[in-house]
């Protein structure tokens, strides 16, 4: 179990629903919050950077990791492994700030066995067709990586019971409000709040 002054939000969706672009949004706009950097067994991308993207490990230190309890939670997805380090979560705690993980379905119902707190966020399109229409219009994946895409996709659907948040992600800028209200909503609840309400009830 994992004690911690900060909040730990995650952030999970189907592919294409949007949530890539809310988080990252998110992040630029409200202090003291920290994106949530994976450690994972796959090569870097064009452009990406190590310890900044992704902390890029092989599998040995990957499989070291795992048998001393240093990830809060880790998953394989497409034969690559990954995890949220347990080190670097609880350092970023400590300072007080947030993290936002952005995680798959599995990956989130693990994590919060470690941390019964986080809040858990959603993020929905607006219907099947809109996704695969969205899907499509990248131009990246053929019809068969969509239709794969679209399975998994009803499959993480199927999990949106075990989230405390529900975003409709229909028109970009109302998502992101109410995205942004529940990092300000938890962070003014009681229970957070209490140490400080303390502190000036000390005063009087």
């Amino acid at each position: 179990m994992i004690h911690h002054p900060g909040n730990v939000f995650v952030v999970s969706a189907p592919s294409g629903a949007g949530k890539s672009t809310l988080a990252q949004r998110l992040v630029r706009s409200v202090p003291d919050l920290i994106f949530s950097i994976s450690f994972t067994t796959r090569k870097p991308r064009p452009g990406e950077v190590d310890g900044q993207d992704y902390f890029f490990i092989d599998d040995e230190r990957f499989d070291a990791m795992v048998r001393e309890n240093g990830f809060v939670e880790w998953v394989e997805v497409y034969g690559r492994r990954y995890g949220t380090g347990r080190a670097w979560l609880e350092g970023v705690l400590a300072t007080g700030r947030d993290v936002l993980l952005d995680i798959e379905t599995t990956g989130a119902q693990n994590l919060r066995q470690a941390i019964p707190d986080a809040r858990m966020i959603f993020i929905l399109p607006p219907s099947a067709a809109a996704l695969e229409a969205r899907l499509r219009s990248r131009g990246k994946d053929t019809d068969e990586q969509i239709r794969i895409r679209m399975q998994h996709a009803r499959h993480e659907m199927e999990l949106y019971r075990t989230y405390d948040y529900l975003i409709l992600n229909d028109a970009l800028e109302l998502a992101y409000r109410q995205f942004e209200s529940i990092i300000h909503a938890t962070r003014a609840a009681r229970e957070r709040m209490t140490p400080v309400a303390d502190r000036i009830l000390e005063g009087f």
